[in-house]
């Protein structure tokens, strides 16, 4: 007999995935990449909340990659926040982090670039980390400091990136946040295991997601975890939950920027599930996972 899948118990998560699981089915890899990306739509839309009082945005491109421009009514810092949205690399636009970056943005008082890097499986790697990257190379060469953002695949972009600007010796990076980050962890281990059937992300379908990217296996770009050395990275702030099989690859990304003398801040919320950062604003717990969010980029950005 199975043991029971592990499940949080927090009143407001639990409202969040019924909800979830109105809009985006378990078994919604199965379907079409089409069909994928019409339920994520509109289960972004159904979590979309109203921007920041005097909040500025604007539609832009960077070479030909599509980006947006959130500027809030007050701006505190010169340094630039470098958005990179989650969704498996299959899913997910401007649009589907929209609140949440002009949300980071106010709370910071900085201004913040989201960016709408290509899609698998009609591009596959190195296409997204390569959108990224001539994002922040531009941005880098106007003489900005950066703060790396990115939740759930984009949380692994964003840590890719910041190896790709120290192996190339470029300066500029001021921090970089995690945001339960897939990392390349061990499928077959940890976390992977005990929460292979969590609800909001499965093991399966962190598997059909690596599958669909067709990155090269053991490559540091793409799976962080696999890289022979961490020194020299920015300082870090990493967020994980602890019913989500990526959990681990946050913990032990911390855990070797730590040893190779990088300064980390480490959160494990409690009863947090992946995707919480939309359930900010009817959950106490992912209320307080992302005003800790929002206070290390800030940190980050003024230092």
């Amino acid at each position: 007999m199975s043991a029971p899948t592990p499940v949080p118990t927090e009143k407001g998560i639990l409202q969040f995935l019924e909800i979830c699981d109105s809009f985006y089915p378990a078994d919604a890899v199965e379907a079409s990449v089409e069909q994928q990306r019409h339920w994520y739509d509109a289960l972004c839309a159904r979590f979309d909340h109203p921007l920041p009082p005097d909040m500025i945005f604007a539609d832009g491109m960077v070479q030909r990659i599509p980006i947006r421009r959130y500027r809030p009514r007050k701006i505190h810092t010169r340094t630039v926040l470098l958005y990179l949205h989650g969704g498996g690399f299959v899913v997910g636009s401007l649009e589907s982090h929209h609140a949440i970056c002009a949300e980071i943005a106010d709370f910071a008082g900085a201004e913040l670039v989201s960016v709408d890097y290509r899609l698998a499986p009609e591009y596959r790697w190195p296409a997204q980390t390569d959108d990224g990257f001539a994002v922040l190379k531009h941005l880098l060469s106007a003489g900005n400091k950066v703060v790396l953002i990115g939740d759930s695949a984009g949380g692994n972009l964003a840590a890719g990136l910041a190896l790709r600007v120290r192996d190339e010796g470029l300066s500029g990076i001021v921090g970089q946040v995690l945001i339960y980050p897939a990392l390349g962890g061990d499928l077959d281990a940890g976390s992977y295991v005990e929460m292979a059937a969590a609800p909001g992300l499965t093991t399966a379908d962190v598997a059909y997601y690596r599958e669909i990217l067709q990155a090269p296996a053991g490559n540091a770009i793409a799976e962080p975890l696999q890289a022979t050395s961490l020194a020299g990275l920015p300082p870090a702030f990493i967020t994980v939950a602890h019913f989500d099989p990526l959990r681990d690859d946050g913990r032990h990304y911390a855990a070797r920027l730590t040893a190779a003398g990088v300064e980390v801040w480490f959160r494990e919320e409690p009863q947090m599930v992946h995707a919480w950062l939309r359930a900010r604003h009817m959950s106490e717990g992912a209320g307080d996972g992302f005003h800790a969010v929002c206070e290390a980029v800030r940190h980050f950005a003024v230092t």
